[in-house]
């Protein structure tokens, strides 16, 4: 498996240094999040000067209005057209929030029958759909395909691909795995967002918060799963200082490469309850 950082992981610094660390930490490469450092800019050029320090693996469509994007259907084409020009594989994009009346974004998401043909440059690049967090004292998702089923459905209906997103699914459900292997089953999941959930918190460290995240990768490492997997973390999760976020972020690269290696090559076993980040505060 490739095992990527979300650059949305440590949005708090410079993106030049965000790719640094994951390179000196060991990451496989990162998973570029479109913000405010694309406004006003040549974005093919800027991540080119990425791509010298570290493998760009995928870029996730902006999730919020970008000056010179346009909305959720422009940022998107737009996002597929840079990944082409920089040779990146995937892009990903979150579904039309029902909640925010994101309507004229819905209806253009089921006028397309087949994504990677008509978005994804008749296959060039694979796009992928993310599966979205329950939020609030009610737990009401926002958003469109919240029921896994749904989502399963829909993406093989219009030919897409899938972004599965842990804590995402475990805000509704702590015991995900069973909706995993729903997804997993299709054939369409070509990214793992990984981080745990708890106390109504998302993108936690692994082991802060209540998912059977190191049965999750158990069981991804029995399957044929060879993609990226993409650690994806609040920047609040951190300790301070660029040392300790380093030695973090080592610490957390070996314990997924150890779950996640065939058994046979696993040296050390850790546990989801002992996972010590000996940097943390």
């Amino acid at each position: 498996m490739i095992l990527s950082l979300s650059t949305g992981s440590l949005f708090t610094l410079p993106l030049k240094r965000v790719c640094e660390l994951a390179a000196e930490s060991g990451f496989d490469g990162v998973e570029l999040i479109i913000n405010q450092d694309f406004q006003r800019v040549n974005a093919a050029r800027l991540i080119a000067s990425l791509q010298e320090i570290i493998t760009i693996h995928s870029i996730h469509s902006p999730f919020m209005e970008l000056d010179g994007w346009g909305g959720p259907v422009d940022s998107l084409k737009r996002s597929v057209e840079v990944a082409a020009l920089c040779n990146i594989p995937l892009v990903n994009f979150h579904p039309p929030s029902w909640m925010g009346g994101e309507i004229g974004f819905w209806r253009w998401l089921y006028s397309i029958d087949d994504f990677q043909k008509s978005i994804g440059l008749e296959g060039k690049i694979e796009i992928t759909l993310e599966n979205m967090p329950w939020v609030g004292k009610w737990k009401i998702n926002p958003n469109i395909l919240s029921n896994t089923q749904d989502m399963v459905d829909f993406i093989k209906k219009h030919n897409l691909f899938m972004t599965f997103d842990c804590t995402h699914m475990g805000s509704g459900k702590t015991n995900f795995i069973n909706d995993f292997f729903l997804c997993y089953d299709s054939g369409k999941i070509r990214n793992i967002h990984f981080s745990d959930y708890g106390h109504n918190r998302e993108h936690l460290m692994p082991g802060h918060g209540a998912l059977p995240l190191t049965r999750f990768l158990n069981h991804l490492r029995n399957t044929e799963y060879q993609s990226t997997v993409t650690l994806e973390l609040d920047p609040s999760e951190f300790p301070k200082g660029e040392h300790n976020i380093l030695e973090s972020l080592r610490e957390i690269l070996d314990y997924l490469r150890s779950e996640t290696a065939p058994q046979s090559d696993t040296h050390r076993a850790y546990t989801q309850e002992t996972i010590q980040v000996s940097s943390l505060p």
